[in-house]
């Protein structure tokens, strides 16, 4: 199944592009489930269908649903309680009753990826289409899964579970407890969990959307969507240009507006494959509204959507001949090509630490792994290219081995 995931600043339409592309996917005969995120119904005032929790048919081919974090996070207590109950027994506590509370903050975030990941492994559709949170917080969303894997390896690594039978005994010499066998089993299980979002993000078949009202601060918009998402590797299906005015307006009021707008449609066709949707002139409301729209159904063919890769080029073995000259900046080291469209040299960072790198770009941060061959070697530079951050490895001689 292909997931689309539609965002876009907050009030430009993205929850009627989400509805609008998921009618046009099922008029075109695919099996859709269009997935709301907000706290409100906004994605049934679009559909003219309400939506709630459970699935909704709101015509032939059409699912919609909404996710409903309250009822997740009152699910998760129990459950929680009812796996720690030996524990709380002992220590005399009384039991929370789900009922009388609300979801905690992350618990809204936590209930969107598992319904992403519920849904998206579901083989009872062709498409999943999720209107997500504004692009911050949509962005914010989709580095959750690994920033919390990160996490948890790092305060219960995995190899330290093997030692399980010398714990009592670690936890003596120590004189401090050891963690107890539940807490890595829950470890282990929100690991998995999390793996699975991860994966269905990963996926070839799995691509973004934007969607913005050309002009000065949609183009700025834009330009800070595009730099997030090429930092956690995904990439955009299309951008829905949004509230076209037409070209032939007469009121003069107008006429700087739709300067603006065809500016920005321009400056985006360079860049992203471009669908412009006019103006109708009022709210869209219902299947008719949606359709004249004309937003488009499926994702694009098979090759252009999926995760952007971070290729290493080449080779720490390559060596000058006798008295010749570079051919190339990267004889003798690898270079590092991190795809950053939109990024500025002033607003990027880096912090190598360990085997991880740091890359800030702009108001975004992600800690990656480096790669097998580049953790044997020394950062030795790195510049932004045409959209590309280039990083620069010399092998470190200590760590890889001499060649004749």
């Amino acid at each position: 199944m292909r997931t689309l995931l539609i965002t876009g600043p907050g009030g430009n339409g993205r929850t009627t592009v989400a509805a609008a592309t998921a009618l046009a996917a099922a008029r075109g005969g695919a099996r859709v489930l269009v997935l709301g995120t907000d706290r409100v119904d906004t994605l049934g005032a679009v559909l003219g269908t309400p939506v709630g929790a459970e699935p909704v048919e709101v015509e032939q081919g059409l699912t919609a649903r909404r996710v409903d974090a309250g009822a997740d996070f009152r699910a998760d207590l129990a459950a929680l309680q009812d796996r720690a109950a030996t524990v709380l027994d002992l220590l005399g506590a009384s039991r929370l009753d789900p009922e009388d509370l609300g979801p905690l903050p992350g618990a809204e975030e936590l209930s969107v990826l598992r319904a992403l990941r519920d849904a998206a492994l579901s083989q009872a559709y062709d498409l999943l289409v999720v209107d997500l949170p504004p692009t911050p917080q949509a962005l914010a969303l989709l580095a959750l899964p690994e920033e919390l894997r990160r996490c948890l390896r790092r305060l219960l690594p995995p190899e330290r579970q093997a030692a399980r039978a010398l714990r009592p005994v670690l936890g003596r010499l120590a004189g401090v407890s050891m963690p107890a066998e539940w807490l890595y089993e829950t470890a282990a299980r929100w690991d998995t969990e999390l793996a699975a979002v991860e994966a269905v993000l990963a996926d070839r078949d799995t691509a973004v959307r934007l969607v913005a009202e050309p002009g000065p601060a949609g183009a700025d918009a834009v330009r800070t969507a595009g730099l997030g998402l090429a930092l956690r590797g995904l990439r955009t299906d299309a951008l829905v240009a949004g509230r076209l005015l037409p070209e032939n307006v007469e009121d003069g009021r107008l006429v700087g507006l739709v300067a603006q707008q065809r500016k920005a449609l321009d400056e985006w066709r360079e860049t992203y494959d471009v669908h412009p949707v006019a103006h109708l002139g009022r709210d869209p409301r219902g299947p008719d509204d949606l359709a004249a729209l004309a937003v488009p159904g499926m994702p694009a063919a098979e090759g252009t959507r999926g995760r952007v890769e971070w290729p290493v080029t080449g080779s720490p073995h390559s060596r000058l001949p006798p008295g010749g000259e570079s051919s190339t900046a990267d004889d003798g080291v690898l270079v590092w090509h991190i795809p950053l469209p939109g990024a500025r040299r002033e607003e990027l960072d880096l912090i190598r630490r360990g085997d991880e790198l740091a890359v800030t770009a702009g108001p975004f941060r992600r800690t990656v792994p480096l790669p097998s061959a580049l953790r044997r070697c020394t950062v030795d530079g790195a510049a932004l290219r045409e959209g590309e951050l280039r990083i620069r490895f010399r092998p470190d001689p200590r760590l890889w081995p001499r060649t004749p």
